[in-house]
């Protein structure tokens, strides 16, 4: 794995070697500060507060807190640890800048409803593809909605922020720095897919630890399950950057490049449904057939329950 993503690096460096640089470029990580102060507050948010959960959930694994954490237990942690995110636009909107700005055209509360419908529709419709191709599967004792924990949801909410603004930070790095052009075209499609990979892998990794969450052959899961997973992020990376950004939009006027709430959810639910196709192209050229199940098999039987609740139903 080390050897496949270190190649990846490096075809992805030779490539931003050798496009046209942008004279002009701003060169910039972070949203203009005069043109888009709101969505540079919300990013440098999303990364300060990205310290506090990946903190979080660091002691719990690494101190194998989980080992008496039940149904309620995963509740407080995972709504709680989501609650700062999803609370901010209203009733913390100067932490962003927007308390002036009318709820619904806040850039906070558009990146999280963004975030919100794509990880539900993830964690509803997605985490079934994982069951069955990658035969995936939750042991821990949980509420559940659609055979899956419901507090993952919530998970996925603070999880799904952070990628998403580290990805923003490297698409935007890149469109200001390189000439728009077909070389540029096609270094950001190789980051995109790169990041995607990475980002896959990395999240099947640091949670390797955690034997509540498992995979019948890991290895399997690692390589090619993180390049099934990453099936998610080479949509949602490009579209959430789309969400109020001067650069996707060519424009100079603060005004001309906002979108409405309305075409968030749009674009969300449009990504989301994409994915789904993607992911549904590969299970059908795999060969699988697709079941839900509303239970967990844990939920049935006992005996599959993760190592700290054997023999209780989950």
């Amino acid at each position: 794995m080390g050897k496949l993503i270190a190649g990846m690096a490096v075809g992805l460096a030779g490539l931003m070697l050798i496009c046209p640089g942008d004279k002009a470029g701003a060169r910039r990580w972070l949203p203009d500060k005069s043109l888009n102060s709101y969505k540079r507050n919300w990013e440098k948010f999303c990364l300060s507060y990205g310290v506090v959960w990946i903190t979080c959930f660091g002691v719990i694994i690494g101190g194998e807190m989980y080992a008496w954490f039940d149904r309620e237990h995963y509740m407080v942690v995972c709504v709680g640890l989501a609650s700062p995110l999803l609370l901010q636009p209203i009733l913390f909107p100067s932490i962003t800048g927007e308390s002036e700005v009318p709820l619904l055209q806040r850039y906070s509360l558009k990146a999280n409803v963004w975030i919100a419908i794509f990880s539900f529709i993830g964690n509803y419709w997605y985490t079934h593809y994982f069951y069955n191709v990658l035969e995936a599967h939750y042991t821990m004792p949980s509420w559940d909605l659609n055979g899956v924990p419901i507090p993952m949801f919530f998970a996925t909410h603070f999880y799904f922020c952070f990628y998403h603004v580290l990805a923003n930070l490297a698409l935007r790095k890149s469109l200001t720095t390189f000439a728009p052009g077909l070389f540029r075209t096609i270094v950001l499609c190789a980051l995109v897919f790169v990041m995607s990979y990475v980002t896959a892998f990395m999240e099947s990794l640091t949670i390797s630890g955690f034997p509540c969450y498992g995979f019948k052959d890991r290895f399997y899961a690692y390589t090619l399950g993180s390049a099934f997973y990453g099936i998610y992020f080479l949509v949602s990376f490009p579209m959430f950057l789309r969400i109020d950004e001067e650069n996707v939009y060519n424009s100079t006027s603060e005004k001309s490049k906002k979108m409405s709430l309305f075409t968030v959810i749009v674009e969300a639910l449009a990504s989301g449904m994409a994915v789904l196709i993607l992911l549904d192209a590969v299970r059908v050229g795999l060969g699988m057939d697709l079941v839900f199940r509303i239970n967990r098999p844990c939920k049935l039987d006992a005996s599959v329950t993760c190592v700290p609740f054997n023999f209780k139903t989950c």
